[in-house]
This record gives C-alpha cells, sequence and structure tokens, in this order.
C-alpha cells in the first residue's frame, strides 16, 4: 500500500509574519482599522505621553517659561502565546477534497491541505484575539489584559453606569457616553463609540422605528426594519458607532482610535507556523499544528477615555 503523501512544512520568518498577521488581524476591531496596530514590538514599547498646564501667557519682554510640562510613560509589552492542536486528517479529508473538486462554498480556501488547516487555526485565533482586546483577562490562560480591564483600573478614565440595554433605552444610554466625551477630545476626527452586538443590535432596531425619543414607527427613511443591511455606518449625534464584537454586552467605550494601541511582533523573524504530518513519524492520521506570537493592547491617555459599564 502507498504511503500517505508527507505533509511537514515549516513556514518562517516572512511567511509565518503573513499567516500570523491573518490570523491576529482578520478579527473585527484590527481588520477595520479600529486600533492603532504597534507591529514589531520584540519585548516592550514605551508609549510616551505628554501634558502641559495653560502654556498662552500674557506678554513680558522677558524669555518667561513658567507653564508646566509632564512627561509620563505606558509600556506597552505584548505577551507570548502558542497555538499547538493535534487534528486528524480524516476529520476534515471530506472538506479538503471538496476544494480540491472546487466547490463553491469552498472556493476562496487554498488548494492544499497544509493551507487549510493553517486557515482554519487562523480563524479560530482570530476570533479569540477580539475577546483579547475588549474583554480579556490576564489571570486567564490564553488571555491578556483587554481594555477593560486596564481602562477599569485607570482612575483617570470617565466612568458612566449603565444598564441593561434594549431597544426602547439604548438610544439614552448611549446618549450618557456622548454626553461624558471629554471637551478636549470632542469632535475628533477619530473619535468614536465602541459597542458589543447586543447594542449595536438594539440600536439598529431602535432605528428601524418603534424606539424613544421620537424616532418614530417608520424608522429611518421610512423604511421600518428594512433600513439596514449591515453594510451602513452607524453614528449617533454625529459620533461614529463601531461594533467590537469583543466587547461584554453592556459596555461601551468612547475613545480615539490613535489613543487606543495593539502590540504584537508578527512581523518578526522568530515567528514561525509548523503543520507536522505525523504518519511518517507515528503511523497516525494525525496532523500537529504549531504557532507561536506575541498580542497585548495599551490606552495612552486615560483622562481622554470614557469607559460605560
Amino acid at each position: 500500500m502507498a504511503t500517505t503523501n508527507n505533509l511537514t512544512t515549516t513556514y518562517a520568518g516572512e511567511f509565518a509574519g503573513k499567516y500570523i498577521s491573518a490570523a491576529l488581524l482578520s478579527g473585527k476591531t484590527l481588520a477595520e482599522g479600529n486600533l492603532t496596530v504597534v507591529p514589531n514590538v520584540k519585548f516592550k514599547q514605551v508609549m510616551k505621553k505628554v501634558s502641559t498646564n495653560g502654556i498662552v501667557k500674557d506678554a513680558t519682554c522677558d524669555f518667561d517659561p513658567t507653564s508646566t510640562l509632564t512627561l509620563t510613560e505606558r509600556i506597552l509589552q505584548p505577551e507570548e502565546f502558542q497555538v499547538n492542536l493535534q487534528l486528524c486528517k480524516k476529520d476534515f479529508r471530506s472538506d479538503w477534497e471538496a476544494v480540491q473538486m472546487g466547490f463553491s462554498a469552498f472556493d476562496n480556501l487554498p488548494p492544499s491541505f497544509s493551507d487549510f488547516l493553517i486557515a482554519h487555526v487562523a480563524d479560530k485565533v482570530s476570533q479569540k484575539m477580539e475577546q483579547n482586546i475588549w474583554n480579556g483577562t490576564n489571570a486567564n490562560a490564553g488571555e491578556f489584559d483587554g481594555f477593560k480591564t486596564t481602562l477599569l483600573a485607570d482612575a483617570d478614565v470617565v466612568d458612566v453606569a449603565g444598564q441593561a440595554s434594549t431597544s426602547a433605552n439604548v438610544a439614552a444610554e448611549i446618549g450618557k457616553v456622548a454626553d461624558a466625551i471629554p471637551s478636549a477630545v470632542y469632535g475628533n476626527e477619530d473619535l468614536v463609540i465602541y459597542v458589543p452586538s447586543n447594542i449595536h443590535r438594539n440600536y439598529i432596531r431602535s432605528l428601524g422605528g418603534f424606539g424613544a425619543n421620537g424616532l418614530g414607527a417608520a424608522g429611518t427613511n421610512d423604511q421600518g426594519n428594512q433600513w439596514y443591511n449591515m453594510g451602513n455606518a452607524l453614528s449617533f449625534d454625529g459620533l461614529e458607532i463601531v461594533h467590537a464584537p469583543g466587547l461584554a454586552s453592556d459596555t461601551m467605550i468612547a475613545a480615539e482610535k490613535s489613543n487606543l494601541f495593539f502590540g504584537t511582533g508578527l512581523m518578526a523573524d522568530q515567528n514561525e507556523v509548523k503543520v507536522i504530518d505525523m504518519a511518517d513519524i507515528d503511523g497516525s492520521q494525525n496532523v500537529r499544528v504549531v504557532m507561536r506570537f506575541t498580542a497585548g493592547i495599551q490606552h495612552g491617555i486615560g483622562s481622554d477615555i470614557v469607559l460605560y459599564s
């Protein structure tokens, strides 16, 4: 009987960076550019913060350096993570053969079993990273502290008490966040309100009619609940609404995209993706997938951020 083709493949350096980049950056938040991505962080990166008091003074004939400049810093230090999976080829063979035969349901997958497995794993990693970014807790295995954790720990962040969201009260609750945004950042181009799935869903429904605050039964453009096709941009009082699926229900964050950072070493040379066919090693039908990467988040100026929870 002919032996099984060996699938052992190693992707290193640039190729690994592409695969790991796909895994880390394909979650909704990062794929849509809703955070500032800081790549190539080998160990840690210092995020400098500068604040001044009133810098405009009454004029005199002399140079009078009476203003105060305060320089502080935050540390962006991505944590190391790994994926060690063992998958049975038998469980995936029907999908793989469908790819080779060109079934339309699988026409976006690469026509090789190793690439198929990497794509499968990358999708799972991207889902986990989306959850970690917003709601992760470092004490849990496979997680780093997400923004909800770090913002709760920062006394400078503007805290707003929330309640359970419904389509009837969602506009009023988002309004609480909008009202709490500091004047120093209100109106900035990249200022957005990040909302979880339940608030996003309730807001869409409220705009379709039957909501509070005079929205009326006909809803947006008199289209009722047919008005939204998941492609339209949402806004509230001129502020962009960003759907962040990783956020916990009934949590909102108002911040500038340039004030929230995601750090990773995804383009570093040591990144490596391995697909190891165990057939020639132990005679099994198992395939092992090994990935290593780093990821972490940090915010800049806490006093410019609103946390609703």
